[in-house]
């Protein structure tokens, strides 16, 4: 979901309770300027960036990555990102 900035600062805590169950991206002159998520989803970010060697893997949790799928239910996400430049 996509709100503008003002929009948010008008109603705060009905976007609070929009992201427990989906990313909200918060516009500033109609583009994405910053998203809010809720804690869990922060909580689960936060722990999947640990890096690791591939070295230090075991061949079963190579092989799950290998063949794992992103859920359909999840390709509303990359709107969120497609125009992102670090």
């Amino acid at each position: 979901m996509k709100v503008s900035s003002t929009e948010f600062q008008q109603n705060v805590g009905r976007y609070q309770d929009l992201a427990q169950r989906e990313p909200v991206a918060i516009t500033r002159n109609g583009r994405a300027h910053t998203v809010l998520i809720s804690a869990a989803l922060f909580e689960t970010v936060l722990k999947g960036r640990v890096a690791r060697k591939v070295e230090d893997l075991d061949e079963a949790t190579i092989k799950a990555i290998a063949e794992s799928e992103v859920p359909a239910d999840y390709a509303a996400l990359d709107t969120l990102i497609e125009d992102w430049k670090p």
